[in-house]
């Protein structure tokens, strides 16, 4: 037993964190010609977060599904995030990621998007018949479409939170656009 308790000793003893003082200073980048700094390279792409809006009605007319044509076509790497207002507390409105799922005595509905470089469209899923629903589930349910390059997908940001995504992209509330329907 004390060999056991002493190899532990010795093994966290080996494990422990070490602290001294800092290293000397690494060597000097590179320069140019005659020893100064290079030149200015070319500038970086320079991306301005789009974000979009709309109201929509789901109705038997249109098989609870809405398509919305983005005005200029997506980058391969987009990504498109869509968020639904659940409420509104204190004059803000709050929003959640889709999709958003609810339960009723009758079975579920779920609030649901897919997307395509040109379009993205918005739909409801349920396990029963929909016309029962209030119109409060159908009628002006409002989203908010955030168009996310992926370099600001860097596992850092927490996605589901639009605030947060807002934020990082340098989106404000004037900066919404209305997004219209598709032609089908």
């Amino acid at each position: 037993m004390k060999r056991i308790l002493g190899l532990i000793a010795v093994l966290a003893l080996a494990f422990q964190a070490c602290e001294g003082p800092m290293g000397p200073q690494g060597p000097q980048g590179p320069q140019g010609d005659q020893g100064q700094q290079g030149p200015q390279g070319q500038p970086g792409d320079s991306f301005i977060g789009i974000a979009y809006e709309v109201t929509l009605d789901f109705t038997e007319e249109n098989d609870y599904f809405e398509l919305l044509e983005f005005p200029e076509p997506l980058v391969e790497s987009d990504i498109v995030l869509v968020f639904l207002k659940v409420d509104t507390f204190n004059d803000l409105k709050v929003w959640r990621m889709l999709p958003q799922m609810y339960f009723f005595e009758e079975g579920f509905l779920k609030y649901n998007y897919d997307f395509s470089l040109e379009d993205v469209a918005l739909y409801l899923e349920t396990n029963f018949n929909p016309e029962i629903l209030d119109d409060s589930w159908k009628r002006d349910v409002e989203f908010r479409i955030v168009i996310l390059p992926v370099d600001f997908a860097n596992g850092r940001l927490d996605l589901t939170d639009m605030d947060e995504v807002l934020k990082m992209m340098g989106i404000q509330e004037k900066d919404f656009k209305t997004l219209e329907k598709k032609m089908q």
